[in-house]
């Protein structure tokens, strides 16, 4: 849909007209949305524009594509709704419609864990688990099926990744206090430059360093999909995945007794 407006020469009073045009393939972002009166989020509709991940649906021109991985999705409109304090200042809830850093913040952190918990699913099945003792019990990290190992393992386990990753949350939002405006989402202080943790000697070029971001972008997109089909698998079968992905490889009970429903030779 292509946006017109015609504009009365003795008043100042408009009418905005949509009508079927050829689809607007601007990308130009939030500060040249055309404002029609309405809510920011009507604009950034009213301006969408073609998107590369959905070819089927529209964009808000809210995602102007100069965002590192910005493909356009956005199918729930999140990008068109004003953001938090987090990072303009940290006062009120005024955020500014567009600035889609808390919104990377959030997908860079929940595809991390994302990912962590992949291999927490694989390597059980993969490696073996650890071993118990009396105190927490011979058994209690036996159990390959995540969602039942939860239960199972002893209490102070839990505790123990709790705290470790209430260190590492609680880092986190003294770093984003304390770079304000100028922080980079998802920034922990960990690889390549001066006074950060680069414990494997990283050091890429300006190009390649963008390279492994978008890299790691589609890692943690991958990873959080990824980590919801295997919990819905290991919800509805209640067993390890590499216990499902063994029980594949091999000849099924039935298939054993029938014997082979072909003539040799066939």
């Amino acid at each position: 849909m292509t946006l017109f407006n015609t504009q009365h020469i003795e008043g100042i009073d408009r009418d905005i007209h949509y009508a079927a045009a050829e689809p607007c393939t601007d990308r130009r972002g939030p500060s040249a949305l055309m404002n029609t009166g309405a809510s920011p989020s009507a604009d950034a509709w009213a301006n969408s524009i073609e998107s590369i991940a959905l070819p089927f649906a529209r964009a808000p021109a809210t995602l102007d594509g100069t965002m590192l991985g910005d493909v356009g999705f956005d199918p729930l409109g999140f990008s068109t709704v004003p953001v938090g304090p987090w990072f303009t200042g940290g006062e009120g809830r005024q955020g500014e419609i567009g600035n889609l850093n808390w919104y990377r913040e959030a997908e860079l952190i929940h595809g991390r864990i994302a990912q962590v918990a992949v291999v927490g699913f694989l390597a059980p099945g993969l490696f073996g688990t650890l071993p118990g003792n009396e105190w927490s019990g011979v058994d209690a990290y036996s159990n390959q099926n995540p969602l039942e190992a939860f239960s199972q393992v002893p209490g102070l386990a839990i505790l123990q990744i709790f705290l470790f990753m209430s260190y590492l949350e609680i880092r986190r939002i003294n770093i984003i206090q304390e770079e304000g405006a100028a922080y980079s989402p998802g920034d922990l202080r960990i690889g390549q430059g001066d006074g950060r943790w680069n414990p494997f000697g990283l050091d890429y070029s300006g190009e390649d360093y963008e390279e492994k971001r978008l890299q790691e972008l589609k890692h943690c997109r991958l990873g959080m999909i990824g980590i919801f089909g295997l919990w819905a698998q290991a919800q509805a079968s209640g067993v390890g995945v590499t216990e499902q992905l063994g029980a594949a490889l091999v000849t099924p009970e039935y298939y054993a007794k029938a014997g082979y429903f072909l003539p040799e030779g066939i």
